[in-house]
């Protein structure tokens, strides 16, 4: 698989395009995966395998997990927060995010979502987190993006990235279609 050079990890994420006009700015401000070169997006598996780990087989196999999905429509109307800390969008429905993982994971049992950090993985699109801001800033970012709500995704694809904590260094290595 091509893009991998120099990379550290992976990641299988569901790229959300139709958030950037409203999300993309108040990221780059907040969400320090933006920084990395990370799209809008919901994660599916992350950290996934190392890319030394990365074969034709790997490609094979993130095909056939999200290949009885098909592709859907969500709309993301709600702003939320784990605590104080992260500020996020919430999928409705989250459902085909939680199927994706729950696929691709039992493919790849070693990839635990979240390394396992998580006893519940809730689907969603990170706007920002007190790690790169002050809750202040991501209060503001709130209600800004609240008022452009909803967001209307047509969801098709699955996408491998790899990259590191470098700013820009993630890329896409692979699409895979739902």
């Amino acid at each position: 698989m091509d893009n991998l050079a120099g990379a550290t990890e992976t990641a299988v994420i569901v790229p959300i395009p139709a958030a950037d006009a409203v999300v993309g700015a108040h990221r780059q401000a907040l969400d320090h995966s933006a920084v990395w070169g990370v799209p809008a997006h919901v994660t599916v598996l992350y950290p996934f395998l190392p890319p030394d780990r990365m074969t034709p087989g790997v490609a094979g196999e993130l095909t056939a997990a999200v290949a009885g999905t098909g592709a859907f429509e969500c709309v993301f109307s709600r702003v939320a927060w784990f605590g104080q800390e992260v500020l996020w969008l919430a999928p409705d429905p989250p459902e085909p995010f939680r199927a994706l993982t729950e696929r691709v994971w039992r493919r790849f049992p070693e990839c635990p979502p979240y390394g396992g950090e998580h006893p519940d993985v809730i689907p969603h699109l990170t706007i920002g987190s007190t790690r790169r801001a002050g809750t202040a800033a991501l209060r503001r970012a709130a209600a800004e993006v609240e008022a452009s709500l909803p967001i209307r995704a047509g969801i098709d694809r699955v996408r491998l990235i790899a990259g590191t904590t470098n700013a820009g260094s993630w890329r896409t290595v692979a699409d895979f279609a739902l």
